[in-house]
């Protein structure tokens, strides 16, 4: 076999075997059956999650969707879940009940109930409770990780 037909056979062979390895990965991933039962999701504060400065409740986390998340977090009067960060995932804040601080690339802005809020991938941002009773707000994101 000359040079040029074993480099031919070669990168034959290594594309097959990464098509054959792409499909046994895709079959190892399966997604959740959807039905009414788990596709209607009531609030039950007995299933949130206690934090630092409230609580969050997951409606539907990465491994529900494929990687959609919807939570909603309660924060507590002049609290924060976390200092201003960023990551590449974009998100959208949607206010419910309370008074929101809201800091994006440098500016802050305070908001009150049905008000949504954009946060751009690897924008610097932050959103704390800005008033004297709770906070409660969605948080919709696609992860990533």
């Amino acid at each position: 076999m000359n040079t040029l037909t074993t480099l031919k056979t070669t990168i034959a062979l290594l594309l097959f075997q990464q098509t054959a390895f792409a499909q046994e990965t895709k079959k190892e991933v399966t997604s959740p059956q959807y039905t009414i039962e788990n596709c209607v999701n009531h609030f039950e504060i007995d299933k949130a999650t206690k934090t630092k400065v409230g609580y969050q409740y997951w409606f539907a986390d990465k491994n529900f969707t494929q990687e959609n998340t919807l939570k909603m977090s309660i924060v507590e009067p002049g609290k924060s879940t976390h200092a201003p960060h960023h990551h590449p995932e974009e998100e959208f804040f949607y206010i419910l009940e309370g008074s929101a601080s809201f800091f994006l690339d440098g500016k802050t802005v305070v908001v009150g109930p049905n008000t949504s809020l954009y946060c751009p991938p690897n924008a610097e941002h932050e959103i704390s409770n800005a008033g004297n009773t709770d906070l409660k707000y969605l948080v919709i994101k696609k992860d990533l990780r």
